[in-house]
């Protein structure tokens, strides 16, 4: 799965005033990434707003970013939950010709064991032949994904392919590094991280900055590839202010002011998400008019 090392960026969806899918901002953010430098996209993730899109309205948004993408980068899509029969019948019954892997998260509110969540994902890759990235964020599942039972899925099956580890925990990061089958990638989901991660042996990042940022944070995830620290350290600590901005009154409200500001999309967010105060965006707008300076 060489196609997914690098820079993979969790898209928005982009809303107009009355709330509703708004295609062309949509279509101006998969555009911006490419043409800056991003690896790959993922379609309906968390920072997606997912939760609250409407069956229509995810087929809406998977439609137009393949119509957008033109082929040209690979494509990963978000298709996970806590109800294990639901996650495979959805699976099973959704044209995934178009994507090269499913990114799915594991379990959350049900709080399942170890076993539990081994056989969640067992039942997933029962399910399908195409390639499975686990997802991993105990801030919104009140579960962790531990590395040993990480280590057992990618042992186990072969198109358990990669997880996205967002545990904001480097020895977790580096465990799964070590133990994992070679070939299995360990992608960053926490942005302050990727660098860090990418250095112990990690395959790269799906970035919620990324997509505001595209040029520099690829940059600095290829040169971290190519051990070229001083580089990537330079951008890494250029772009850590926005990191903080963007994530402190939660996502996607922050990234979605940084695009709105680039004149990408609007900052709309559905609730229960509010947009951010006005002090942040102040914070946000001052750092890009600096970065562009």
């Amino acid at each position: 799965m060489k196609e997914l090392v690098g820079t993979g960026v969790a898209l928005i969806t982009p809303f107009n005033k009355d709330l509703t899918v708004d295609v062309e901002g949509l279509q101006k953010v998969v555009d911006y990434n490419i043409q800056n430098g991003i690896d790959y996209l993922v379609i309906l993730g968390t920072t997606a707003e997912s939760a609250t899109l409407s069956k229509d309205e995810k087929q809406l948004v998977i439609d137009t970013v393949i119509k957008a993408n033109k082929n040209r980068l690979p494509l990963v899509l978000g298709i996970g939950g806590n109800n294990t029969a639901a996650v495979v019948e959805e699976i099973q019954t959704r044209d995934l010709s178009a994507f090269a892997a499913i990114l799915s998260v594991s379990p959350f509110y049900n709080r399942p064991t170890q076993e539990g969540i081994y056989q969640h994902y067992r039942a997933i890759a029962n399910a399908t032949s195409k390639s499975i990235i686990i997802y991993n964020v105990p801030g919104r599942t009140a579960s962790n994904v531990l590395p040993e039972t990480v280590i057992r899925l990618a042992k186990d099956f072969k198109n358990i392919i990669a997880i996205k580890e967002a545990a904001a925990d480097m020895v977790q990061a580096m465990r799964l590094i070590l133990g994992c089958p070679a070939g299995f990638l360990v992608i960053s989901g926490d942005d302050l991280l990727a660098l860090p991660m990418v250095l112990a042996g990690g395959a790269g990042v799906i970035s919620v900055i990324g997509q505001g940022f595209p040029k520099d944070f690829s940059n600095m995830v290829r040169y971290g590839l190519e051990n070229k620290v001083s580089e990537a350290n330079a951008i890494h600590y250029k772009i850590m202010p926005v990191i903080d901005h963007i994530f402190s009154e939660g996502n996607p409200a922050g990234i979605k002011a940084v695009l709105h500001k680039m004149e990408l999309c609007e900052s709309i967010v559905r609730l229960p998400l509010v947009g951010i105060s006005d002090t942040l965006l102040k914070n946000i707008e001052d750092f890009i008019d600096g970065h562009e300076a």
